[in-house]
């Protein structure tokens, strides 16, 4: 076997590490999640009137899993990240392991940051909006499934799209990308978002509005905040070569 074969190996034996222990992670969140989800439950529905109905006992399962797995994705997401910087941190510079090691926090706090959007300010917003379009005419009758199906479809995306500004950041500080392709590109990515922002929501024109501008606006905030680490990356490159 030759040296770049046993690299090669090695390499895969550190993924497997890296990944046993993510997953790990996640399963012992979610199992801790899962003991206190009935009060996670009482949390989410403390503002409805009544009780949500359920039409057989898989539903609830489904519904406490789902809100344990959400719970368990959030404190995974740092722990995901950090194993992944252990694991190609032999490949990176001193300067870069320091800068790419900051942004761990980053992740988490926007994920959670996105969550909380979605649940407080779009949530009610869409759901109020579709409730008032049964006025009189319907009588209107949630079951949990059906009420946290469409909760996790407007709020979990937003926790994963919100990571948007820290990964182009790092990226951006890594010199993989630069604002300068992140403008070129902005007519590609508004489609993009477009596009997730219609299969996310209910299909009507007022849901996909309330979710395309605060994705749009976040594209544009990833494209400002690259300008900063960009700008920073190419004094600190100049400062370098000087001396």
């Amino acid at each position: 076997m030759d040296k770049t074969q046993m690299n090669y190996i090695e390499h895969l034996g550190e993924l497997r590490k890296r990944l046993i222990i993510t997953l790990a992670a996640f399963l012992l969140s979610f199992i801790a999640a899962f003991v206190f989800v009935g009060d996670i439950y009482k949390l989410l529905v403390k503002d409805l009137d009544g009780k949500l109905a359920v039409l057989g006992p898989t539903d609830i399962l489904w519904i406490y899993m789902a809100i344990s797995g959400v719970a368990a994705i959030a404190v995974t997401i740092p722990v995901a990240a950090f194993q992944l910087w252990q694991f190609v941190r032999p490949a990176l510079t001193k300067d870069e392991r320091k800068v790419s090691l900051a942004f761990i926090p980053g992740l988490f706090f926007l994920f959670l940051f996105g969550i909380a959007f979605g649940y407080f300010i779009l949530f009610p917003i869409v759901l109020g909006f579709l409730t008032n379009l049964a006025g009189d005419q319907f009588e209107a009758f949630f079951t949990a499934e059906k009420y946290f199906r469409f909760m996790l479809n407007l709020t979990l995306p937003f926790g994963c799209l919100f990571e948007m500004p820290a990964v182009v950041m790092f990226l951006t500080r890594l010199g993989i990308i630069n604002p300068l392709k992140l403008v070129k590109a902005r007519k590609v990515a508004y489609f993009l978002l477009i596009v997730v922002s219609i299969l996310i929501t209910p299909p009507d024109f007022i849901s996909d509005v309330l979710v395309i501008i605060p994705l749009l606006l976040l594209y544009e905030l990833s494209i400002t905040l690259s300008k900063v680490v960009y700008r920073k990356r190419l004094a600190a490159e100049a400062s370098l070569a000087a001396s």
